[in-house]
C-alpha cells in the first residue's frame, strides 16, 4: 500500500476525533468564565447565559464566544474586557463594558492582537468603552451589526474610537451604529479595508483615514458630527454613497488624499432639531465634555457644514454625481491641488458654492458635461439639458473678500455693483478661477441614504 493510501484514514480519524471533543459550554452567572475558556477546545462553543459576568477576560483559542440575551461582560475598570490571541475566534451577542481609560494601553471592549486573524465581532453592544474594538493587525477580520457607543464624561481629546485599525489588510467594518466618543472609525496605516453601512452620531469624524490605501468606505452615513469623512495621506479609496447630514465643520475632507472615485455622495445641511452636533454651545464646550444631544429652538435658523467639501492637496481624483447643499460653501478647493474630475454634481443653495484661491483657469466639465449650480440663470435654448453660457460661481469682489474680509460693508455700494457688471460685459475682467463651460440646466437624481436615514 502506498504512503498516500495509508495517509487517508488517519486524516478521517484525526477529523473525527477533532469533531467530536469540539462541544457546548454553558458557563452561568458567577461561574468563572476566564477557567471556563482555560479549559475549552478549539472549535468549542462558550454559551454565556444571561446575567452578569466580571471581565477581563482572555482567549486565546479557536471557539465562538455567544451570549444569551442579556449576557452582560463587565470589566473591572482597568485594562480591556476581552483580549483575543487567537484566530478564526467568534464573539456575538454579548453586552460588553467596563474597560480602563488608559490611552496608551489602548484600553477597549475588545482587543484584536496581531495573532487574531479574521475575528469576527457580531450583534454585541459596546458600551462605556474607552476604544470599542481595537483591531491591532488582526488581517481578515469583520466587525459587523454592533451597537457600539463610547465614553460620555470626558474629554473629547481623552476618548477613544468606535473602532481602531492598525496595520491590519483586508478588514470588514459593516452595519454598525456608533455613537460618542473621538472617532467613530480611524485607520491608519492599512490596506485593502472596507468601511460599509455604518450610522454614526455625537463624535468627532465619523470615518478618519489616514495613511490606508486601496479601500472602500460606501454607503455609510454621518449625522450631527464635527465633521463626516475626513480622508488623508491615502491613495486609490472608493467613496461612494455615503451621507453627511448637519455635520457641523465638513462633510467630506480631503488632505493628500489621491486617485479616488468619490461618486453619488449626499452633503447636506439644515436644522439639527433633535440631534447633537458633537460640542454644542455652552457649559459642555467649555468643558470640553461630549454633550447630550440638545433640541433646536423653534425658529432656529438652518445650519449645516461650514464647507460640504474641502479639498487641500489632493490630486487626480474623480467627483462624480455628488449632491452638496445649504452649506456655508459648497466647495473649498485649495492648495495646488490638481488633475481633480468634477462633473456630474449638484451644487444647492450654498451660501458660496465654490471658493477657489488661485489664478489658474479650471475648466469643471469633462466630456460635454458639467455640473449643476441652483443659481445659475442661464437658459437651455436648444434642449440639450446644457445652459447656454458658461458659470463662472466666483468674481473680483469674491477675491477681494476673501483676502480682505472687513470689504464685507462695501458689497451693496454701487462702486461693486458696477463692478460686476463690468465683469458680466466684459469677461476678460474676471480672474483666473473655477468656470463650468457646459453646466447642468437640472440637477441630477439626488442620492438617496442607504442605512440610518433620519
Amino acid at each position: 500500500m502506498s504512503l498516500w493510501l495509508r495517509l487517508i484514514p488517519a486524516a478521517i480519524i484525526a477529523a473525527a476525533a477533532s469533531s467530536a471533543v469540539a462541544e457546548t459550554i454553558g458557563v452561568a452567572p458567577g461561574e468563572p468564565l476566564q477557567a471556563v475558556l482555560d479549559r475549552a477546545q478549539d472549535g468549542d462553543v462558550i454559551a454565556v447565559a444571561a446575567g452578569e459576568h466580571p471581565g477581563a477576560i482572555s482567549v486565546n483559542r479557536r471557539l465562538t464566544l455567544a451570549g444569551a440575551p442579556g449576557a452582560v461582560l463587565t470589566g473591572n475598570g482597568a485594562g480591556t474586557v476581552i483580549r483575543i490571541t487567537a484566530p478564526n475566534v467568534v464573539v456575538r451577542g454579548l453586552t460588553i463594558m467596563g474597560s480602563g481609560r488608559d490611552l496608551q494601553t489602548m484600553d477597549s471592549g475588545i482587543f484584536l492582537e496581531q495573532s487574531a486573524e479574521r475575528a469576527l465581532v457580531e450583534n454585541n453592544r459596546l458600551q462605556g468603552n474607552l476604544f470599542g474594538v481595537y483591531v491591532h493587525g488582526a488581517s481578515g477580520s469583520r466587525v459587523q451589526g454592533n451597537v457600539i457607543e463610547g465614553l460620555r464624561d470626558i474629554r473629547l481629546n481623552e476618548a477613544g474610537n468606535g473602532v481602531s485599525v492598525w496595520n491590519a489588510p483586508e478588514v470588514t467594518i459593516a452595519d454598525n451604529t456608533f455613537r460618542y466618543g473621538r472617532d467613530g472609525i480611524f485607520t491608519i496605516t492599512s490596506k485593502n479595508d472596507r468601511f460599509i453601512n455604518n450610522r454614526f452620531e455625537n463624535v468627532r469624524f465619523a470615518v478618519h483615514y489616514m495613511y490606508t490605501n486601496d479601500s472602500e468606505v460606501s454607503g455609510n452615513v454621518s449625522i450631527g458630527n464635527h465633521a463626516g469623512f475626513a480622508i488623508m495621506y491615502s491613495n486609490r479609496l472608493t467613496i461612494r454613497g455615503n451621507v453627511s447630514d448637519r455635520d457641523r465643520d465638513y462633510g467630506l475632507l480631503f488632505n493628500y488624499a489621491n486617485y479616488a472615485a468619490i461618486e453619488g455622495n449626499r452633503v447636506t445641511g439644515g436644522s439639527r432639531a433633535t440631534i447633537g452636533n458633537g460640542r454644542d454651545e455652552g457649559a459642555d464646550d467649555e468643558k470640553g465634555m461630549l454633550p447630550e444631544p440638545k433640541p433646536a429652538q423653534a425658529g432656529s435658523p438652518q445650519d449645516g457644514p461650514e464647507k460640504c467639501v474641502f479639498i487641500y492637496n489632493a490630486n487626480h481624483n474623480k467627483f462624480r454625481d455628488n449632491w452638496f447643499e445649504r452649506c456655508g460653501i459648497g466647495i473649498h478647493f485649495t492648495a495646488g491641488s490638481e488633475g481633480n474630475e468634477i462633473t456630474g454634481n449638484a451644487f444647492i443653495g450654498n451660501r458660496n458654492q465654490v471658493k477657489y484661491v488661485g489664478t489658474r483657469n479650471l475648466d469643471w466639465s469633462k466630456g460635454g458635461r458639467g455640473n449643476y449650480w441652483s443659481d445659475n440663470p442661464a437658459f437651455d435654448l436648444n434642449g440639450d439639458g446644457i445652459a447656454d453660457t458658461a458659470y463662472r460661481p466666483n468674481d473680483l469682489v469674491d477675491r477681494v473678500l476673501w483676502t480682505a474680509p472687513s470689504a464685507k460693508v462695501l458689497i451693496n455700494s454701487p462702486a461693486v455693483q458696477v463692478l460686476r457688471w463690468a465683469q458680466n460685459q466684459f469677461p476678460a475682467l474676471y480672474p483666473g478661477g473655477v468656470i463650468d463651460t457646459r453646466p447642468l440646466i437640472a440637477p441630477p437624481p439626488k442620492p438617496s441614504a442607504t442605512r440610518g436615514q433620519p
